[in-house]
C-alpha cells in the first residue's frame, strides 16, 4: 500500500520551547472528550511549554495545517505527536506501517520533537514481523525519534493475557527509543525507578500519569496520586540531566466541570515542575 503524502509546510516559522531540557507538554488526551482546539486554549492558559498531539478519528488532529495554525494563534509548539496505533483508531490511515510513516512525517511537519507509538497487538502479525528493525529504519529515513511506550498484560477471566508483540515490557526489546507511561508501569507491576535506570539513554520521552496498581488496565491518575515512585524518577531524571519532553496524560474525564479539570492539569503541571527543575514559561 502507498503511503499518502502531507501538504508542503510554509514559511511561517514554528514556535520553539527556549531553553528548556525537560519541556512539560499537555496531551490532547488528557482534554478529552474536548478537542485539539481546547487543549491548546487550556495549555496556554495554564502555562505549558506545549502540547502532545494524539492522532485519533477526528480530522482535525491529523491535518498539519490546521495544526501549524493552531500553534501559531497560541503560541505554543507541538512537543509530541501520538500515532494513532490504539484499539480504538485501528480504521486511522488504513495499514499499520502508513500509521507509523505518516505520524513520522507529521512529526517533521509540525515541527515536534518525538513519536510515540505502542507495540503491535499479538493478532497483528505481518506487522509484529519485525517491528522493531522496521521502526528503526522509519525513524532513520524520516528523521525523526519514533518512541515505543511500555504497556502492560491484559487480564481476562482472571488471567493475564499477552496482548502485545514481541512483548508489553519495551526494557528487553531492541528499540533504539522508548516511552516512559507511569500508569501502564502501575498496570503492569514495574518499578517505574528501576525501569527508568535501566533505559538510560534509550528513554525518549515521558507520560506523565500515574496508577494504583490495583486495577486490570491503566487508570492515567495525577502524579502523586498513585503508587508509583513518580516523583522519585522525575528527580533522577533531573539528577542526570536527562533531555526529553514529559507529556501529561492524565485522565479528566471524572472532573465535574472544567474549573477541577484545569485544577487537575495544573497540580499536574506543577507537580512536574517541582522535580523536573524547570522554571515555569513565562505567561502572556
Amino acid at each position: 500500500m502507498s503511503t499518502p503524502s502531507l501538504p508542503a509546510p510554509d514559511d511561517a516559522p514554528l514556535p520553539e520551547v527556549p531553553g528548556l531540557a525537560r519541556p512539560v507538554a499537555l496531551s490532547t488526551s488528557a482534554c478529552y472528550p474536548l478537542g485539539v482546539p481546547e487543549t491548546f486554549a487550556t495549555a496556554q492558559d495554564l502555562g505549558y511549554d506545549a502540547v502532545e498531539v494524539m492522532i485519533t478519528g477526528n480530522p482535525l488532529s491529523r491535518d498539519p495545517d490546521e495544526l501549524l495554525d493552531l500553534q501559531q494563534k497560541h503560541q505554543l509548539p507541538i512537543a509530541a505527536i501520538h500515532a494513532p496505533t490504539l484499539l480504538l483508531t485501528q480504521h486511522v490511515w488504513g495499514d499499520a506501517w502508513n500509521k507509523i510513516r505518516l505520524a513520522a512525517k507529521m512529526v517533521e511537519r509540525v515541527g515536534a520533537d518525538v513519536m510515540v507509538a505502542h507495540p503491535p497487538f499479538v493478532w497483528q502479525r505481518r506487522y509484529a514481523r519485525g517491528f522493531a528493525e522496521h521502526v528503526s529504519r522509519i525513524s532513520r529515513e524520516e528523521g525523526v525519534k519514533i518512541a515505543v511506550e511500555n504497556m502492560y498484560p491484559w487480564t481476562v477471566r482472571g488471567h493475564s493475557v499477552q496482548a502485545y508483540a514481541p512483548h508489553w515490557s519495551p526494557l528487553d526489546q531492541d528499540y533504539e527509543w522508548v516511552t516512559w507511561d507511569f500508569s501502564h508501569a502501575a498496570a503492569s507491576g514495574t518499578d517505574s525507578l528501576e525501569a527508568v535506570r535501566q533505559l538510560g539513554g534509550r528513554l525518549g520521552h515521558v507520560h506523565l500519569t500515574d496508577g494504583s496498581g490495583k486495577a486490570i488496565m491503566d487508570e492515567h491518575l495525577r502524579p502523586g496520586h498513585g503508587t508509583q515512585p513518580v516523583a522519585e524518577t522525575l528527580d533522577h531524571l533531573a539528577a542526570v540531566d536527562w533531555h526529553g519532553v514529559v507529556g501529561v496524560e492524565v485522565s479528566t474525564r471524572k472532573a465535574k466541570d472544567v474549573s477541577m479539570r484545569d485544577e487537575w492539569l495544573a497540580e499536574s503541571l506543577a507537580f512536574a515542575r517541582a522535580h523536573l527543575g524547570e522554571a515555569p514559561r513565562e505567561r502572556d
